[in-house]
């Protein structure tokens, strides 16, 4: 550094064993580097957030922005897919365990995101050992060669903290842990086996955070001498605002990106967050709503059309489905379920989907198969016949259904099993032959604060007030006991779960993020 400059700051990390090998002082000064950089604007964006839905809660909504209409009439497209990520017909997720990593691996699956967001708790052990073990799997130390699925790394978003890494006291942006300690420690050896550092971006809101990330990008490949445009990402499109500026997305990260990524509950969760004063937007039991109810449908159409005219993949949703059930009828009746879901979705035209089991693997593919034959994508399938209005993004109809006693049981019951595990320090969870993950919990949380403050009157004609609430919370919690084994009870934290839900359900003022007050007490 030339003299006379001030020295870049240097990231401060908490003791653990795997210290020496993956918190070295260039990664460190790494890091600092990133903080010193990007945490300024980072803020910026994150107090814009707060005056934004101060708007929304003022009863404002969310459009087609006209000062970047040039962007969406403009005939641009992202740069083209590698390729070792030309074909994604089949993506597989899960935690950064060993374990989960080897299996996913070994899977089948054209693409395993390691996700160090939903998926994992943050604990600075699980943070840690994660890193070690996306270390290992681009080494081929997991699974060896030949690679034939392609690793992608999920960070975590950019509201969330990481309290174990901090420069000059303050903590850093989670993201910037997970995708500098990522692309510091791996960049060199993924390329040298033919691939490169590919991520996942979750939470994005619009233009502006795609902006701050390609930023990032860019500053990281002349940093570690990469090639512009080494870095790839996707980003996962699930946010109600995020829909709405799509094509603003793929502008801003044109160099890096390959395409874009249906988290459907995380939207569905984003659609009660955002409007959650507004009397219109009070959803009903979450299985009166699926990917074919209308407003959700014209955001699937919507992303499909904008990616492949941008020459972007389209990837789509989740299945959570975990086909181990001892009862052979209802393994059938899910993958029943799994098949119909990814026929609709290569019909319309996705380029690939997201499973979270290996057996679900060639189920998936089959589908595609079907529609894709020999071909890698279905980019060149342009869906000229859609036109998604703001209206048909915001409209819910009012026939969707209403909110049932046993609606609410369940969302009490999903938070409380689900907490109580993340607060162990696991995040996926099998609950109802599915494995979930932070996504359903905070979807659930959600409307049982949207529920409470509208006081809905509920099945059985009982308005949904605090008193009634904290009684289901009660009930449910004690039928969870009933249910659990001595062991999973034992080891959860269950009953600081239910605390914490009662805490956020019945707050006056709703909070934003069920992840942050719970990541206090881990």
């Amino acid at each position: 550094m030339a003299s006379g400059l001030p020295a870049e700051p240097v990231a401060e990390a908490a003791a653990h064993p795997l210290a020496a090998a993956l918190l070295t002082p260039d990664a460190l000064a790494f890091l600092g580097a990133l903080h010193g950089r990007f945490e300024p604007t980072r803020r910026q964006l994150l107090d814009a957030r707060i005056e934004r839905q101060r708007r929304f809660d003022e009863g404002c909504r969310p459009e087609f922005r006209a000062d970047t209409a040039h962007i969406r009439s403009g005939g641009w497209t992202v740069a083209s897919a590698p390729a070792d990520l030309m074909n994604r017909r089949t993506e597989i997720t899960g935690p950064v365990t060993r374990d989960f990593m080897i299996e996913a691996l070994d899977s089948g699956a054209d693409v395993f995101m390691a996700d160090f967001e939903d998926a994992t708790a943050p604990t600075w052990a699980n943070i840690i050992e994660g890193q070690a073990n996306v270390h290992a799997a681009y080494r081929g130390e997991l699974t060896g060669p030949p690679f034939t699925t392609t690793l992608m790394v999920r960070t975590r978003a950019w509201h969330l903290d990481e309290k174990h890494l901090t420069v000059a006291g303050d903590p850093m942006a989670a993201a910037l842990v997970d995708f500098g300690l990522c692309v510091f420690h791996n960049a060199a050896v993924a390329n040298e086996r033919g691939t490169a550092p590919y991520f996942y971006l979750p939470k994005v809101e619009g233009q502006a955070d795609a902006r701050l990330w390609n930023e990032v990008f860019d500053f990281a490949e002349s940093r570690l001498g990469l090639g512009p445009g080494t870095i790839r990402a996707t980003v996962l499109i699930e946010t109600i605002l995020a829909a709405f500026e799509m094509e603003e997305i793929l502008f801003e990260l044109r160099d890096h990106i390959t395409g874009l990524h249906t988290g459907s509950w995380d939207y569905l969760f984003s659609v009660a967050k955002t409007f959650r004063l507004d009397p219109a937007f009070v959803l009903p039991d979450r299985d009166r709503i699926s990917v074919t109810t209308p407003f959700m449908r014209a955001f699937t159409e919507l992303l499909v059309a904008t990616c492949h005219r941008r020459g972007a993949h389209a990837i789509g949703g989740m299945s959570g489905v975990i086909p181990e059930a001892d009862n052979e009828e209802r393994i059938a009746s899910a993958l029943r379920k799994v098949t119909i879901d990814k026929r609709r979705e290569a019909g319309d035209g996705f380029d690939g989907t997201r499973i979270a089991h290996p057996a679900l693997v060639p189920v998936a593919v089959a589908e595609f198969d079907k529609v894709l034959g020999d071909r890698p994508n279905q980019i060149a399938r342009q869906r000229d016949d859609v036109y998604v209005t703001a209206a048909d993004l915001l409209t819910l109809p009012g026939s969707v259904g209403a909110v049932t006693v046993n609606g609410v049981r369940t969302n009490i019951r999903i938070v409380i099993r689900y907490l109580g595990e993340w607060l162990s320090g696991r995040a996926t969870v099998a609950i109802d032959d599915h494995l979930e993950d932070t996504a359903m919990a905070e979807v659930c949380r959600a409307q049982l604060w949207q529920w409470r403050h509208h006081r809905v009157e509920i099945s059985d004609g009982q308005i949904l007030d605090d008193e009634l609430l904290s009684s289901l919370i009660d009930e449910e919690f004690a039928a969870l006991r009933d249910l659990l084994d001595e062991h999973t009870w034992a080891e959860g934290r269950f009953a600081d779960a239910r605390d914490l839900l009662r805490t956020l359900v019945t707050a006056d003022d709703y909070p934003d993020w069920l992840t942050i007050p719970a990541y206090e007490l881990l």
